[in-house]
């Protein structure tokens, strides 16, 4: 695995203490947007359909590092957007690790060679750099020519430099395998990254293209198709049980709060995939939302999802309450043949509500009021 001994001791001392606390609900990473400005316009992307006024708003760096204060994850990924694009990232970044907290600066490497003398190298500091896959695809993935090459310019340098640096993958429909395969060993060894983050990208209710995603079934036939390639030198950025999840061999619910969301709208509910309202302080989040209405198996929305951001958290969870099963995945590797665990029941699944047009339209009007307020 690619997750550095620090992290690991220090997350396994988190969560022991909320095991030992009887706490069942609680964040493991804060998913902190600072902004939904980007310099790309990815085909798979639900986070940059907003109008100028809310994409020209800006979290400041006092309130990132009090959502994280308030929100006390160990691990906060500042995502967007680009973050690169904030003024205050710097700050941003200082602040929160200062704090001894991880934080991930997932970025697409677009302005990391041009900012990097900014940043320090430091054991809690890695840079997230999108990739999401060989040059072909990658281009094709974020619609524009050159991406890939200047990615792997930064992370060559970031690596020269002392970062630490992993690459955040996102899978879509139609990709064969040994591709994938190809790209995870070329991560892993030319350009060596500390490890790959690899999850089935998610059908956002917004993305300008809806048959790139993929389904349940074909994610787990996909994952065990990939493992089946693996060798001794891919590393991943992620537990073992959630990788074995994704190749169909555990039956795990969603844990949305355990990366829950802060962003220019306030506290997002339910999760960093799904905008269905904000509120204005963490603890409002924890105590209000009906956890129980989302989820694959709950909610419309929720049925074809298996990203890390909503499993992660459970899979980690387990491996504190089986750590011999966790093991035993981690040494001999995903099993990638025999029947797959059961799928949770639809039965009584909620239809989806899409209430993101509402939910703009509320902050579009916030928007303009604090501008009639401010000028008067």
């Amino acid at each position: 695995m690619g997750v550095p001994l620090i992290q690991q001791a220090r997350i396994g001392a988190y969560l022991m203490k909320q095991k030992l606390s009887g706490t069942t609900r609680y964040p493991l990473v804060l998913m902190l947007e600072p902004l939904f400005r980007c310099n790309l316009a990815c085909a798979g992307c639900g986070k940059i359909d907003y109008p100028d006024s809310i994409l020209n708003r800006r979290l400041s760096a006092e309130d990132c590092i009090a959502a994280s204060d308030e929100c006390g994850a160990p691990i906060v990924s500042i995502a967007g957007g680009e973050p690169l694009l904030h003024k205050e990232i710097v700050q941003v970044v200082e602040g929160i690790t200062a704090r001894k907290r991880f934080v991930y600066l997932c970025t697409n490497a677009l302005l990391l060679k041009k900012r990097m003398d900014d940043f320090k190298p430091s054991p809690y500091l890695t840079f997230s750099i999108h990739l999401d896959g060989d040059k072909e695809h990658h281009d094709k993935a974020v619609c524009q020519d050159g991406v890939f090459d200047k990615a792997v310019e930064a992370i060559k340098m970031a690596r020269d430099k002392g970062f630490r640096v992993t690459c955040n993958t996102t899978l879509f429909d139609g990709v064969p395998p040994e591709r994938i395969a190809a790209f995870i060993e070329y991560a892993s060894t030319e350009l060596g990254v500390e490890g790959v983050t690899v999850a089935p990208g998610f059908a956002y209710e917004r993305a300008p293209l809806k048959d790139v995603f993929l389904g349940r079934q074909k994610t787990k036939q996909l994952f065990r198709d990939l493992f089946k390639l693996q060798k001794p030198s891919w590393r991943f950025n992620q537990s073992s049980l959630y990788l074995d999840f994704l190749a169909g061999n555990q039956t795990y619910e969603c844990t949305p709060w355990g990366n829950p969301t802060r962003n220019v709208f306030g506290w997002q509910r339910p999760c960093y995939l799904l905008n269905e309202g904000t509120v204005g302080t963490f603890k409002e989040l924890m105590e209000t939302t009906d956890w129980d209405s989302y989820g694959t198996g709950r909610y419309e929305k929720c049925a074809n999802c298996m990203m890390h951001c909503g499993y992660e958290a459970t899979a980690v969870a387990d491996t504190v309450a089986h750590p011999l099963k966790a093991w035993a995945v981690s040494r001999k590797g995903v099993r990638t043949d025999g029947p797959m665990a059961p799928e949770v029941s639809f039965e009584k699944q909620r239809a989806a509500e899409y209430v993101f047009d509402k939910v703009v339209e509320t902050e579009v009007d916030r928007a303009k009021a604090e501008k009639v307020r401010a000028a008067s």
